[in-house]
């Protein structure tokens, strides 16, 4: 379909990454099939019967929220940048998404899970989610000329949203970075490589470095995820009384509400905090209480 085709140069050159556009695309295409009216005729009952031949498919409020989102930002595209006269069948998307926690991993199980991993490159990557917060895509692409080993510090390029970031290295992340550089022989731009098989020396991907951490999670017995990792990092820097916009800088978030949620789980400072406050009212009381019973006396 030509206007298909247009869509995709448009996102291209808006520089949308392309595995954003070809999520885009598949969801179009799938919306495309199953839709039998025109996108003229498209309206909102349409997109209320698509939503339940989405729910009748079983799937996730937020994969169904991903659709609508995509839906939505095509019918823009038609009206803004094609001239069609037509109004947009999604002016929202109302489907309301639950809110778990993000996950982290307890301090006694993270050294658990750090102790079975003695691969340098293994090593390497875990630390530079656990104390940078990398995400995995990052990790991924991560170049040499990223990495200022003498200023403890890494450049991430083109995170999330095309916004680039620097974060820095502690001394066990620097120490696990430098161990791997020097028994890393290849001289390949990406810093993180295929180590057996056909595709030695080739870029590790993302599935890739997933499966590692899969891998030592099923070893250790501990349940670990690549973003776990991150968000571990987050919630150990609140417990260590790290301003919300400092973790905000380091993790790339966009919107502070983002990292507010590390709150949440955050009980050690929560629980510091409860006790001392408490501690005060208390004293407060039994001030109080004292010079009741001086002045009935």
């Amino acid at each position: 379909m030509e206007r298909i085709d247009r869509y995709r140069r448009y996102l291209k050159r808006r520089n949308f990454s392309s595995h954003t556009v070809k999520s885009y695309l598949n969801i179009l295409d799938q919306f495309m099939s199953w839709l039998t009216a025109s996108l003229h005729d498209t309206t909102r009952k349409e997109i209320d019967d698509y939503v339940d031949h989405l729910m009748g498919r079983k799937l996730s409020p937020k994969t169904i929220t991903c659709h609508l989102q995509t839906i939505r930002l095509f019918f823009a595209y038609l009206i803004d940048d094609e001239g069609m006269l037509i109004p947009n069948p999604i002016t929202k998307v109302s489907i309301r998404l639950p809110k778990p926690l993000p996950r982290h991993v307890q301090d006694d199980q993270v050294r658990k899970f750090l102790a079975i991993i003695s691969d340098p490159r293994d090593r390497a990557m875990v630390l530079l989610m656990l104390r940078c917060g990398l995400r995995v895509e990052e990790v991924s692409r991560l170049t040499l000329d990223a990495v200022e080993l003498s200023r403890n510090r890494l450049f991430v390029a083109y995170g999330k949203g095309k916004k680039d970031r620097v974060v820095y290295l502690s001394n066990d992340a620097r120490s696990a970075l430098e161990a791997y550089l020097k028994v890393r022989s290849s001289k390949a731009r990406r810093i993180f490589l295929v180590q057996k098989g056909p595709l030695t020396g080739t870029p590790l991907s993302v599935r890739g470095i997933q499966k590692r951490i899969e891998y030592y999670a099923r070893e250790s017995r501990i349940k670990v995820s690549c973003h776990s990792l991150r968000h571990t990092m987050a919630t150990q820097l609140l417990n260590a009384d790290a301003d919300l916009s400092t973790i905000q800088d380091l993790l790339g978030h966009t919107h502070i509400t983002t990292t507010q949620r590390y709150c949440r789980v955050s009980n050690v400072k929560v629980q510091r905090n409860y006790y001392h406050a408490i501690e005060l009212v208390m004293q407060r009381g039994q001030a109080k209480n004292s010079l009741y019973w001086e002045e009935s006396s």
